[in-house]
């Protein structure tokens, strides 16, 4: 697929939650958000059609995002069903890490390729104070079940405010070149203000050459982050759906006053 840009489109994020086990202080409000209700969540059955309709159209690559993945019900039989598409080359997750001690293995048994993990200190009384829940001590035990279970690459998404050289990032990329780990700096985003930029180490923010449409939780197909361009699976089926996002694709992000990360998948 390509759109009128001449960009090739082959890159799938799929949003399987807006819930999340954490409330990191720049992506959600201290007192939590409305959440979707659960009829609106499309259902594994649902996920698993536009995917293959994706596919057959010439995604090879789906990464699973959320809200946090690992908190949907059932999610290791979902990544099994999604990895069994003929085509499909590039199969990834991005977590908090949370949860991935206990689901690594199941993960990579079901056919996972590789996941990125959210870190943004070293500090484990910062970590407690960024995400307002999590226990950093977690996310390392996910992150060596995910090296035990061949999950790798291993990409460690750590957000920054202004710049690299900040203490928290260059702990950060302290511990990654320890312990064989690739690092993306990830400058902190506004969705309202479409203050963003190209990840450091990633392509994401790269409008030039962006290859991407998402899948949020509840249906929609977005054909850029910084837009509130959609289009409603349910009501066009994923096919023309997928069609007009990609038709309309922006040439660049501007803004979105109608979504969040927690709900469109970052």
């Amino acid at each position: 697929m390509y759109d009128k840009y001449n960009r090739k489109i082959n890159y799938l994020r799929i949003s399987v939650t807006d819930r999340c086990n954490l409330r990191c202080v720049y992506c959600m409000p201290e007192k939590g958000v409305k959440l979707m209700k659960h009829e609106e969540i499309l259902s594994f059955d649902e996920i698993v059609h536009i995917s293959k309709i994706a596919v057959n159209k010439g995604v090879n690559k789906i990464r699973i995002t959320g809200g946090e993945p690992l908190v949907r019900r059932n999610i290791v039989q979902l990544v099994e069903r999604i990895a069994k598409i003929e085509g499909l080359k590039d199969f990834g997750m991005t977590t908090n890490g949370i949860l991935l001690n206990d689901l690594a293995q199941p993960l990579a048994d079901a056919g996972l390729h590789r996941v990125n993990i959210s870190l943004d200190t070293m500090n484990p009384e910062r970590y407690r104070q960024i995400t307002r829940l999590g226990n950093i001590e977690d996310v390392f035990r996910g992150i060596e079940a995910a090296k035990k279970a061949g999950l790798l690459p291993i990409k460690i998404n750590c957000v920054i405010k202004k710049s690299h050289d900040e203490l928290d990032a260059q702990s950060v990329a302290k511990f990654c070149k320890e312990n064989d780990l690739k690092i993306r700096f990830i400058h902190e985003m506004d969705l309202e203000t479409g203050e963003f930029s190209v990840v450091e180490g990633g392509s994401g923010g790269d409008c030039k050459n962006c290859n991407r449409l998402r899948l949020t939780a509840n249906g929609l197909i977005k054909p850029c982050l910084f837009n509130d361009i959609a289009y409603d699976i349910r009501k066009l089926g994923a096919e023309q759906a997928i069609k007009m996002a990609v038709e309309n694709k922006p040439k660049s992000g501007t803004e979105n006053h109608t979504g969040e990360f927690y709900n469109i998948g970052g």
